[in-house]
């Protein structure tokens, strides 16, 4: 017999469709900013700018992969102050704020479910 999964269901957008929240909105401001503006090259050049996009979107593909890659297997996880935690990758929100994660073995014990903010995370390696 199959075991139940808990779902977690995120809000609705404002908008109808719930396709997202306003651009305008300081919580899309706050939570889904771009880290990396554009570079003045390419807001000058618009072939510039097309180039710049495809790397972007070609990092982000890859991205993408690289998370899916890592669910269900063990993932270790460098932090800061040289702490290094141990987990079952199991997924990431949609504004990659949060990994969720099983069977977490800290320095001070295990932890059956957890949640980690990616914040706190300096990088992550796992065998693929």
């Amino acid at each position: 017999m199959a075991a139940p999964v808990s779902v977690l269901r995120l809000p609705k957008g404002p908008d109808p469709n719930s396709r997202g929240f306003d651009p305008k909105s300081p919580r899309f401001i706050a939570l889904c900013r771009t880290s990396i503006s554009m570079s003045a090259a390419s807001e000058a050049d618009p072939e510039e700018q097309q180039r710049e996009q495809h790397a972007r979107t070609t990092l982000r593909e890859r991205f993408l992969h690289c998370l899916l890659a890592m669910t269900n297997k063990k993932v270790q996880f460098h932090m800061y102050e040289k702490v290094k935690v141990e987990a079952t990758f199991g997924a990431s929100d949609i504004d990659m704020l949060h990994f969720q994660v099983s069977d977490l073995h800290t320095p001070i014990g295990v932890q059956k479910e957890a949640l980690i903010r990616c914040h706190d995370v300096i990088s992550l390696t796992f065998d693929a």
